[in-house]
């Protein structure tokens, strides 16, 4: 690979002589600028505004445009006379976790090479240290007219390094978060986690540009002088999602039979989730709970009284009318006791009555 600039590591007063090279490339497919009518290529020419020459780039020099206009011609001279340390060194300020650096300050990265046989010890000692404390270095370098913050580690058996923006460089994300008030609900919140246990982990390096595969077939496809490519279906669902759960339900399902399982394991895994919901819900609100359990448990021990009571009540009703039953009876039956003398006396007197009659009316007949 090649190097893009030659300097040195700074490790206090250790100095490292190093190459640094790029360690991403662009696979993006690049296209020129056509005169639509003809094809003709279009190209760029550098003029110069006052006599309307084409220069060329050994001509081409730098210049500052101050806030006039008036321009300030810079050289190469003039930027390597800065009193910079960092004008062809890396300079090692500090070692950190590598957890304290933002990942929106990373920038380019680029892989630092060794420079000679007499670089290999320092290199290697300044590489296992990082191995060993587990941390990252925290360095100053000028590159390309400027001075830059970088982030070094260790790349397998090399030290990597990635530029860094300034602090004051990064953004604060003012007006970018929804600015109403949104409510996400445990369901919710359960679905998403079982879509994301669903798609689950991948491995970086199967991922691949569909885009620039697809633009690569087109070119094909046209170069052997057809119209390209037939084209694609739009995809559906891409508007406002209006029911999230259902959109929820869906994606874990899709995630589920994309990686071979039945679509019937999602529904059960959904509704799992969903009963999970209620009786996650009193949770918060253990007194409530409690209170209404002995609610519950009163009722259903006051309605056995309820009905006992009923039970005994009835009992009493039955056993106070046959005690007033047999009351009664008794009561009669004394009474009858008292006039049957009555009845007797009154048969005992009217009896000789009868008789008497009886033999007078005798006689009579026999004379007769």
């Amino acid at each position: 690979m090649r190097s893009i600039w030659n300097g040195a590591i700074s490790f206090g007063l250790v100095s490292i002589p190093i190459k640094l090279v790029n360690a991403t490339e662009s696979h993006s497919v690049s296209f020129r600028q056509i005169h639509a009518e003809d094809g003709g290529r279009i190209r760029y020419k550098k003029v110069c505004e006052l006599d309307g020459e084409e220069v060329t780039q050994a001509e081409i020099g730098k210049a500052y445009e101050d806030a006039d206009g008036t321009m300030i011609p810079i050289t190469d001279e003039d930027l390597a006379t800065l009193p910079l340390p960092t004008a062809k060194t890396i300079e090692i300020v500090a070692f950190v976790a590598a957890g304290e650096i933002d990942p929106l300050q990373m920038d380019a990265a680029y892989y630092l090479s060794a420079n000679g046989v007499p670089a290999a010890k320092p290199y290697t000692l300044l590489r296992e240290a990082l191995k060993r404390s587990d941390k990252v270095a925290v360095a100053k370098y000028a590159l390309r007219g400027r001075e830059r913050l970088g982030m070094l580690r260790v790349v397998d058996d090399v030290i990597a390094m990635h530029g860094l923006l300034w602090p004051d460089e990064i953004r604060a994300p003012e007006g970018v978060a929804p600015e109403t008030q949104v409510t996400v609900r445990d369901a919710e919140l359960d679905l998403a986690d079982a879509l994301m246990a669903t798609l689950g982990e991948v491995d970086i390096n199967s991922l691949h540009d569909d885009y620039r595969e697809a633009v690569e077939e087109m070119i094909a496809a046209k170069a052997e002088g057809g119209a390209g490519v037939a084209p694609a279906e739009p995809e559906t669902g891409g508007g406002q999602v209006i029911d999230l759960m259902a959109a929820l339900e869906s994606s874990v399902r899709a995630a589920k039979e994309a990686r071979g399982e039945k679509a019937e394991a999602a529904e059960a895994e959904v509704t799992e989730l969903r009963s999970r919901k209620r009786t996650a819900a009193p949770v918060p609100k253990e007194t409530g709970a409690k209170k209404s359990t002995a609610r519950t448990a009163a009722k259903k021990t006051a309605a056995p009284a309820r009905k006992s009571t009923a039970k005994t009540a009835k009992t009493a009703r039955s056993t106070a009318s046959a005690t007033k039953s047999t009351a009664t009876k008794s009561t009669a039956k004394k009474a009858a006791a008292k006039k049957a003398p009555e009845k007797k006396a009154t048969a005992a007197k009217k009896q000789p009555a009868k008789t008497q009659t009886a033999k007078k009316a005798t006689p009579r007949k026999r004379s007769a």
